[in-house]
């Protein structure tokens, strides 16, 4: 009941946006004098639908103003006035900058940006510690000055204000370990040049954050759960986890309800010795040495994890009714020179060129996984002809196995502190290259709007909206 309602909800409400044209359309004055006699009464409905199509038509030939208009590429919707309606250049009109055809997560190059960064440490205040790079003395900033080009396209820059539009009245939460967090602080800082959100978290546990953007009422926040399914530490000493892999966290089970999206992801911590549980038993384990436990790979923990949470999110039975995001890993390979714990570190400068890095060994173990998962839970929503809860991935991975040069390695601290840190070569240095996931789900939001708009409530709708498309 609760997704139907929130679809109806903002079925709706997109509705209202094509509908409300004719009262929000650029014509400055429009008298008719009609005089209606039986004879004409029936043509009222035609005569109806063709005054609008001339108000459409009118509009687009004189568009109004539009901090967005150099985004157009012919399809314009703005929204009917209202007390909280968006200004000119609202979401609805930056939809026409998905470009046609482009699939923005195809293998592509990471290209000179002299416009970039979109911010800095000193124009955003909501950088993690030890991303803040630029804080904490990293002395080259060339890695700033890149931007992804996918083969055969390019990926539109970041619209704080398109961004914050095409989610009004709406939440999307962050599930997953500090890499989710690491995006999560991206999105905020690249919407400070339009807004700055409200903490307004019912705990002061700084994983689990929630934060409210009051001119456009929409909520973000994080969720910690490293595994997505239950995990804990039964003798820290032993640095050896448990994770019952068929129970989903619920860390986040229970406070995702209510929420339209939900970003997931997770990889890093499943390379972690642990014993592997299901329905409360033993079943496997990855570098326990303990007699008769099979050890079983780190793909096949996460592929099950993944599994255990696409069905708590879309399985039958699942009460989200809204869009599950699945983001795929962030590369764990780009330690030089050792391991993590034995001196590797990340000190490159430049994105490596086209063709130079490919997803391998265990990332493409992860990869694999992760897309095979989602493609299942997709299958059996679409098999089971609910429409809800939505699919989609997101595949940054071919994108950022390209920049070993983005990580924080030792300027996560300062030089003198006293502190027993590894190079961290997994984490993302804000501003960098993480900003470019969010450059991908901006896109992924506009090109959604486009899709949902356009679905006609009535044949008489169907009618005009097809010849709104057409003019």
């Amino acid at each position: 009941m609760q997704a139907k309602a929130e679809q109806q909800r903002r079925g709706g409400r997109l509705r209202q946006r094509l509908l409300g044209l004719a009262a929000d359309l650029s014509v400055h004055k429009l008298q008719l004098a009609v005089t209606v006699t039986p004879a004409a009464a029936s043509l009222l409905p035609a005569l109806a639908v063709a005054a609008l199509i001339l108000l459409i038509a009118a509009a687009r030939r004189a568009p109004a103003p539009s901090s967005l208009d150099a985004y157009r590429t012919g399809v314009a919707v703005v929204d009917p006035p209202s007390i909280s309606a968006p200004p000119r250049g609202s979401a609805a009109a930056a939809a026409a900058r998905v470009p046609p055809g482009c699939d923005i997560f195809r293998p592509g190059e990471w290209v000179p940006d002299g416009a970039a960064p979109y911010y800095t440490n000193l124009t955003c205040s909501l950088i993690q510690e030890h991303q803040n790079c630029m804080k904490y003395g990293r002395p080259d900033t060339g890695f700033l000055r890149w931007r992804w080009r996918p083969a055969g396209c390019d990926l539109p820059r970041f619209d704080a204000e398109a961004f914050l539009d095409a989610v009004r009245d709406s939440s999307m939460a962050f599930v997953g370990d500090s890499l989710a967090r690491n995006h999560m602080q991206s999105l905020m800082c690249l919407l400070t040049k339009v807004a700055y959100p409200k903490d307004i978290s019912k705990t002061t546990h700084p994983e689990f954050r929630t934060m409210h953007y009051e001119s456009h009422n929409f909520t973000v926040a994080i969720f910690w759960s490293p595994f997505l399914v239950r995990g804990y530490q039964p003798d820290p000493a032993r640095h050896m986890w448990a994770i019952h892999l068929d129970e989903p966290d619920a860390a986040w089970v229970p406070g995702i309800a209510g929420f339209d999206r939900v970003v997931l992801s997770a990889a890093n911590w499943f390379a972690r010795p642990a014993m592997f549980y299901e329905a409360g038993r033993v079943v496997g384990c990855h570098s326990c040495l303990a007699p008769g436990v099979p050890d079983l790979t780190h793909r096949h923990s996460l592929r099950m994890a993944f599994r255990a949470a696409l069905r708590a999110l879309a399985g039958p039975g699942a009460a989200f009714g809204g869009t599950v995001i699945v983001r795929t890993l962030s590369p764990t390979s780009h330690f030089e020179g050792g391991e993590w714990d034995k001196g590797g570190d990340c000190r490159r400068t430049r994105p490596l060129a086209a063709g130079e890095a490919r997803v391998a060994g265990l990332d493409r173990d992860f990869h694999g996984a992760q897309v095979e998962e989602f493609a299942r839970a997709k299958a059996a929503v679409d098999a089971g002809g609910r429409g809800r809860p939505r699919l989609v991935l997101m595949d940054t991975t071919a994108a950022m196995v390209l920049r070993p040069d983005g990580h924080p390695s030792r300027y996560g601290h300062w030089a003198h502190e006293n502190v027993t840190l590894y190079n961290d070569c997994v984490h993302w240095c804000l501003p960098g290259p993480i900003d470019a996931w969010n450059e991908m789900l901006l896109q992924m939001l506009l090109q959604d709007l486009l899709e949902e708009i356009f679905i006609p409530r009535n044949s008489m709708e169907a009618f005009v909206f097809v010849l709104f498309w057409s003019t």
